[in-house]
């Protein structure tokens, strides 16, 4: 069953699409708002891909098999859960998980949408485009990317280690070939220094 057999099709479709590593909880609710603003169905969507199947050496079957039935299933239960934490036992949003990625299930459904909702993706692939842009130019309707300081996303550990560097860059750079230039004191520098005197 889809999406466009259980709907109300006088209804406008908002639908989110949920990242299966941020959970995109930001995503959900302002996609949540919008629907219950301009009474429309609201649609949780995550793309998903079998896994590859086991490999062997050449000639002999794979020693695993894999079970494709099960990961749909456990991959419809992560959404449910994702969106039930996120909005609440209580909603009434559809869950859907579609085959193929993620750029190509939302391009799909912006056909029958009318508006799509993601979570700006962190940056941590740097092989392709990210997926905030390709969807912008390809949508056939509006989609609005939730920014990370909006979703509250914690930076990744690559991140946090640039900025760390990119401090310690900047303290050097401000005080390198100043004499008697110091650097500025820490807090709990000036704090000892004023109880001292």
């Amino acid at each position: 069953m889809t999406i466009e057999s259980e709907v109300d099709q006088d209804r406008p479709l908002i639908v989110v699409g949920v990242s299966n590593t941020s959970h995109s909880p930001a995503a959900l609710r302002w996609g949540a708002d919008a629907a219950v603003r301009w009474q429309a169905s609201l649609l949780a969507v995550r793309a998903w891909r079998p896994s590859h199947p086991p490999s062997a050496a050449a000639g002999r079957p794979p020693v695993v098999s894999r079970d494709v039935a099960g990961e749909r299933e456990y991959a419809e239960s992560a959404l449910a859960d994702d969106v039930r934490q996120a909005l609440g036992d209580d909603h009434e949003a559809f869950c859907e998980v579609r085959d193929g990625t993620p750029l190509s299930v939302l391009t799909a459904l912006s056909t029958i949408a009318a508006l799509l909702v993601i979570d700006a993706p962190r940056r941590t692939d740097f092989s392709t485009p990210m997926l905030a842009h390709r969807l912008v130019y390809n949508a056939a309707c509006p989609v609005v990317v939730m920014p990370p300081r909006i979703s509250q996303q914690p930076d990744s550990p690559l991140i946090s280690a640039g900025k760390w560097l990119a401090r310690g860059i900047m303290d050097s750079a401000a005080s390198a070939g100043r004499p008697g230039i110091r650097p500025p004191a820490h807090r709990e520098e000036t704090e000892g220094r004023g109880s001292e005197q």
